[in-house]
């Protein structure tokens, strides 16, 4: 079964820009977080920061488009 991205475009499209702002900041704290876990640690999977980082691309994709 494969996985449903959290970002599609219709769910981006329904966020209001204050939840957008709130959730790239919560994201770039919580990449923040593995990546310090990762140098201490190696992750069992490192491909989840890959997929944070782009994740955080996607959402500020979003906010420069509508300002």
């Amino acid at each position: 079964m494969a996985k449903k991205k959290a970002n599609t475009k219709e769910d981006l499209k329904e966020i209001n820009i204050d939840s957008l702002k709130g959730r790239i900041a919560e994201d770039q704290l919580r990449l923040k977080k593995l990546q310090f876990a990762h140098t201490m640690t190696p992750l069992e999977n490192p491909m989840t920061i890959r997929g944070l980082r782009r994740d955080i691309a996607r959402l500020q994709t979003e906010l420069s488009k509508r300002n």
